[in-house]
């Protein structure tokens, strides 16, 4: 849920097609890195959740409403902590189909909102 004082975000990544890698990628996550998890939540994200089915993930990501993806980038890009979990999860990871080569993460549109439906 969208409010005004927080943000939602959903995106999509694969896992490179293997059973042995999905497993150690979910295994990485049992055991986050505490310097990743406080990267997070300096950047003003409340809650992060990854779900997966076969090789597919699906990422919901809650933030304060002064959230930018861009500013996490920014801050990601010089987190040596950062750059060295992201070349370590991408061993696991691959672009989703139709995206440009080295694409991760891929934020989704939202097409359906049972809250905003409306029956004529």
């Amino acid at each position: 849920m969208e409010t005004d004082d927080k943000k939602r975000y959903c995106l999509a990544l694969d896992l490179k097609n293997d059973p042995k890698k999905i497993q150690a990628y979910i295994d990485h996550h049992k055991n986050v890195w505490p310097e990743i998890k406080e990267s997070i939540k300096n950047a003003g994200i409340n809650h992060l959740e990854i779900f997966h089915t076969h090789n597919r993930l699906f990422m919901i990501i809650e933030a304060d409403k002064n959230f930018s993806i861009q500013n996490k980038s920014k801050m990601d890009s010089v987190n040596p902590f950062v750059q060295k979990w992201e070349q370590l999860m991408w061993e696991y990871q691959k672009s989703l189909p139709n995206t440009k080569k080295g694409t991760k993460w891929v934020m989704m549109e939202k097409i359906y909102d049972l809250d905003k439906s409306h029956r004529d």
